[in-house]
């Protein structure tokens, strides 16, 4: 006789959620920027300066993840401060260093 697997259920809403997470996520250069941010907020130069990235794409990357609501901005005079929003950017970015690949 087969034993039933225990199946944990999330709802379709974290689901959703966690796909659209992982889908913004799934590109290097937004990956790379959300590491900058795991050490505090920085601007979009802070983070060029860091990844050697042009300021263009580090500010497309930064709006696509602020419209996810994966990041947040918070404005000081002229500068924009960015900083990661979503607790499970953390635990994606310790996923991916811990994991076995």
């Amino acid at each position: 006789m087969a034993r039933k697997q225990l199946v944990r259920s999330v709802t379709p809403e974290v689901l959703q959620r966690a796909a659209e997470i992982i889908k913004l996520l799934g590109h290097p250069e937004r990956l790379k920027i959300v590491e900058v941010l795991e050490g505090g907020e920085a601007t979009v130069s802070d983070i060029q300066d860091k990844l050697n990235l042009p300021q263009a794409i580090v500010s497309q990357h930064l709006a696509k993840m602020r419209g996810a609501n994966v990041v947040s901005a918070r404005r000081e005079g002229v500068h924009v401060h960015y900083r990661v929003q979503d607790q499970k950017v953390h635990h994606i970015l310790d996923c991916i260093r811990t994991c076995d690949m």
